[in-house]
């Protein structure tokens, strides 16, 4: 086992603390990564106070990661010492069904393996994530970071690029479709970036009028206020496609109006119960969709990066000293950052 340190929550009113763990022994397949920098998610909260109820104390949360590897077992084959490298979501899962076989293994029959509060296939322990100083990966589930991306800019790519990026390239945007993005946040911003590199027409929905000048700056050619029923009432059965980022209950009704007949509604943010109900006769009269999409395989996050350089696409963040993490929290409760906070590991290593 090798020693390593982080941040993690004992309890769910504890808030993060430092905290010395171990990491398994490398297998055969595994990278050992040295972790730069990690992304700071919303999900992580979620963990941390157990709001889900299903959180295994202590958690060590952190799922946008990049680092160098420091070690490679025999059997890896596409990653070298010294490699820039990044980790997301998940770390394993069956590998053999049907999803795992066509490299979306985020939809594997038996559950994915999350990148924390995870098990373990191989001894049932429970996974920590990047708040941490190392981790050790099976080489499938480990990315190459091209060159030309800033890695720590880089690293909300592998939360909240792939959560955005996924669904537009699986439900094939392209150019001259127009897109309709709903919320300005961490997935929000990232979700118009992608759209107009796809050759999109890009409106962002918000309710907030103090973000139209940031959503231009961002690269949508629209802004509509969602509350605003004069503008609501003049988009519909204008969009193509609906992608919709916000993370909490919100009334879908509207904006299926504003879809075409065939268009596409994709929830990539909520988790909770629909609220308030779903008017069924704006899906059937109108041969609209409405379906859910979750990050994406690790084929389709390493085509993410490698897109994300070609394009010139990376996401907004400020860099954070990890002591100051539980300040961090509170201000992302409160929409208190632009986009996404990174870790900036040399601060743990200094604590």
């Amino acid at each position: 086992m090798a020693n390593a340190k982080g941040y993690a929550a004992e309890s769910a009113e504890s808030g993060l603390a430092p905290i010395s763990f171990e990491r398994r022994q490398p297998r055969p397949d595994d990278v050992s990564i040295e972790i730069d920098y990690c992304g700071v998610c919303h999900t992580d909260i979620h963990f941390v106070q157990n709001d889900w109820g299903v959180t295994e104390f202590p958690v060590v949360p952190g799922h946008e990661i990049i680092g160098r590897v420091t070690a490679v077992g025999p059997e890896v084959k596409n990653h070298s010492v010294g490699d820039t490298v990044g980790v997301g979501c998940m770390v394993d899962s069956c590998r053999t069904c049907p999803a795992c076989e066509s490299g979306l293994e985020q939809y594997c029959s038996e559950g994915m393996t999350a990148t924390y509060n995870g098990v373990d296939r191989h001894d049932e322990s429970i996974t920590y994530g990047g708040y941490s100083d190392r981790i050790v990966v099976s080489e499938r589930f480990v990315v190459k970071v091209p060159e030309k991306l800033d890695p720590a800019a880089a690293a909300p790519i592998l939360c909240a690029g792939i959560t955005t990026y996924s669904p537009l390239r699986h439900y094939g945007i392209k150019p001259g479709d127009k897109v309709g993005v709903i919320g300005m946040g961490g997935l929000g911003h990232m979700g118009v970036k992608f759209a107009r590199a796809l050759g999109a027409e890009v409106t962002l929905f918000t309710r907030s009028e103090s973000k139209v000048a940031e959503a231009r700056k961002q690269g949508a050619d629209h802004v509509i206020i969602s509350t605003d029923r004069a503008q609501m009432k003049a988009a519909r059965e204008t969009f193509d496609f609906m992608l919709d980022t916000v993370p909490v209950q919100h009334d879908l009704n509207p904006y299926l109006s504003a879809l075409k007949f065939d268009g596409t509604h994709i929830l990539v943010g909520q988790l909770d119960p629909i609220e308030p109900p779903l008017q069924a006769g704006a899906l059937v009269g109108r041969r609209r969709v409405l379906g859910g999409s979750l990050i994406g395989g690790m084929p389709e996050t390493q085509e993410v990066l490698d897109f994300c350089a070609e394009h010139d696409i990376t996401c907004d963040i400020e860099m954070l000293d990890i002591r100051n993490i539980n300040e961090a929290y509170e201000r992302m409760k409160q929409g208190d950052v632009k986009y996404r906070f990174v870790i900036d590991m040399k601060t743990l290593r200094a604590v």
